[in-house]
């Protein structure tokens, strides 16, 4: 008779499960082999991610805290030549603005020409020409005699302010050279102005 027959039916339960644990041992050595390599992975999946945060992040650092864009606005500003007409636009503003039918100047405008006025001083060789524009509406005459109140008037305040009125001249193109083109108060309050502009020497 055979041995397994003879012996306890615990212990034949048991040599019958044997084969039963065995496997599952295996199946869950096999798991673990691939959670394992699944933790790698993913842990290799940060790293770049990681990577990539980090880089997305130095770049809008860069961007974000100004640095960037700011030295580079520096840069133009500092590329500008001083004492030129780009200079006198960009670091000081060349233009005023009035209300409609008015070559009244504002606060506003009062305060860009005393920039104005800083700069002539500092380059007492320079000579400007002031050109008074208006908006499209109204005759062709009514608004070349708007225009050149408006650079008259702007012309009077700079010699108020002690800048040399030989150094000063003006012209009118009333609304012959709009700004903006559109038929809308929008584009009229960019137009009713009045421009300083640097006379090249000689002219």
């Amino acid at each position: 008779m055979n041995n397994l027959t003879m012996q306890p039916a615990e212990t034949r339960k048991a040599f019958l499960l044997l084969p039963v644990l065995l496997a599952s041992l295996l199946v869950l050595t096999a798991c673990a082999g691939m959670d394992k390599m699944g933790d790698e992975m993913s842990g290799n999946g940060t790293g770049t991610d990681t990577m990539s945060t980090d880089t997305a992040s130095g770049a809008s650092g860069t961007a974000g805290d100004g640095s960037a864009a700011g030295d580079e606005a520096g840069d133009i500003t500092a590329s500008v030549p001083p004492g030129t007409e780009q200079d006198l636009e960009i670091n000081v503003g060349d233009r005023v603005f009035f209300a409609t039918d008015s070559s009244e100047l504002t606060e506003q405008s009062q305060t860009t020409l005393q920039r104005q006025a800083e700069w002539l001083r500092r380059y007492p060789e320079i000579r400007v020409r002031i050109e008074g524009h208006a908006d499209e509406r109204g005759t062709r005459e009514y608004n070349l005699g708007l225009g050149q109140r408006r650079a008259n008037q702007t012309r009077e305040y700079l010699i108020s302010l002690g800048i040399d009125g030989g150094r000063l001249s003006t012209i009118s193109y009333g609304k012959e050279r709009p700004l903006a083109l559109c038929s809308n108060e929008n584009c009229w309050k960019q137009n009713r102005r009045a421009v300083t502009t640097v006379v090249a020497p000689g002219s």
